[in-house]
């Protein structure tokens, strides 16, 4: 099981590829965007999903009715390079609140 990054940010990217995670770089299109998260959800191998909050903000509710329709991957939003963030929590915090593991 791995983790699957979409963002429209380039450091986020970076970053989360120097930590072994892949991921989609998308533009602000929203028919972009929803391709790749599909994509991402459909994969067989992926448990979750990694979304950043510039491309959450964009497509909020596709997003909802994708983690209400879907058990597996669990859809996790987080603060990229350029966020302000709503919280200032770690990456691991978040994955540690979505699925209980510490990491």
């Amino acid at each position: 099981m791995r983790f699957e990054l979409i963002t429209n940010d380039t450091d986020t990217i970076v970053g989360m590829r120097l930590a072994g995670i892949s991921g989609k770089l998308v533009t602000e299109d929203k028919n972009q965007i929803e391709t790749e998260l599909k994509k991402s959800m459909d994969m067989p191998d992926v448990a979750i999903v990694l979304i950043t909050e510039g491309v959450a903000r964009i497509c909020e509710s596709l997003i909802y009715e994708l983690k209400s329709k879907y058990h597996k991957p669990l859809i996790v939003e987080i603060p990229d390079s350029k966020s302000v963030g709503k919280t200032k929590k770690s990456i691991t915090k978040y994955i540690n609140e979505a699925i209980g593991l510490k990491i």
